[in-house]
């Protein structure tokens, strides 16, 4: 029948038109839970008892991460300790930073809050201030310095397993950005590890790297979880967006293509024969690379000259 839940026959609030399934709310909030732990799983994220970072920003993907970890942590008895990175976006950080102090209060979770200035000297509105070069988004240089300051907060508190919130669209987002720039070499790199990669010093794992962003937010709506209501400002800047929309229209049409380009991704990073880069040590901050100084390096000099420019 079309009007129950088609596992426990209760009233549907949500159709999953890939699998034709209509699923209760507590049927569905269930059935992401168990995706995310078949995730864990099969790629063998998580080890039993370890300690782990969870980048938590605000936003619905990272809310309901903590949120599902926290669920599952009595099977695994893993630690937890959230980390927020404020880049220092006036009128849009703040909330967010906000509802992640929240969370973690609520669940009892150790929360490490760094910013920019506090790691680098300067926020991103700093920086972008005076940009003026549109090959300089304002995501290449937001996502490298956050990713340095989620491994700083880790080293800080001696975690080196970090998960973030990205989910399917994001990981899809990312496979067709790097396809059409013909980085194959990031694509091989994207697949998920057990361990660090070799050479580097953190493990990072995406259990939600299986799990379609609407259905991720109505979690969050089914569970009550209160996340950023605004977008990022900057957010139009990037190709991403574009690519989000032509998947989206390709799975309102074809319902599961997006699990398709998934397993294409998948057959990729399995398949494919690269010649490993040569690793070199970045002499600026010490850490491995296939490039000295650092691509992160590189975006820190850039960003101070961006904002001693604006001084």
């Amino acid at each position: 029948m079309d009007n129950v839940c088609t596992k426990c026959s209760g009233n549907p609030v949500y159709f999953r038109k890939y699998s034709g399934e209509r699923l209760c709310s507590e049927c569905f909030s269930s059935s992401i839970i168990e995706k995310a732990r078949r995730t864990i799983k099969k790629h063998k994220m998580l080890k039993y008892g370890e300690k782990i970072a969870v980048g938590v920003s605000g936003g619905k993907d990272s809310l309901a991460l903590l949120d599902i970890l926290m669920k599952m942590q009595r099977e695994n008895e893993y630690e937890l300790v959230a980390i927020t990175i404020d880049e220092g976006i006036k009128n849009y950080r703040e909330e967010a930073v906000e509802l992640a102090i929240k969370a973690c209060e609520k669940y009892n979770v150790e929360h490490v809050n760094m910013s920019f200035r506090e790691l680098f000297g300067f926020t991103l509105d700093n920086v972008l201030e005076n940009r003026n070069d549109v090959k300089n988004t304002s995501c290449s240089i937001c996502g490298p310095l956050r990713r340095r300051g989620i491994e700083l907060a880790a080293k800080k508190i001696g975690v080196n397993t970090i998960a973030t919130g990205h989910n399917l669209d994001d990981m899809l987002q990312t496979f067709m950005i790097n396809l059409l720039s013909g980085d194959v070499y990031r694509i091989k790199q994207s697949k998920p590890y057990s361990t660090p990669k070799e050479g580097f010093e953190f493990k990072k794992i995406k259990p939600f790297m299986e799990i379609y962003e609407n259905e991720i937010a109505f979690y969050s709506f089914q569970n009550n979880l209160p996340f950023q209501s605004t977008d990022c400002p900057h957010m139009n800047e990037n190709i991403r967006n574009e690519l989000r929309d032509v998947v989206n229209n390709l799975e309102k049409n074809h319902p599961g293509i997006k699990f398709s380009l998934m397993k294409s991704m998948e057959d990729i990073t399995e398949n494919i024969e690269l010649k490993p880069k040569k690793l070199v040590t970045c002499l600026v901050c010490g850490n491995n690379s296939s490039s000295n100084p650092c691509s992160v390096c590189k975006t820190i000099s850039l960003s101070e000259k961006l904002t001693k420019s604006n001084s």
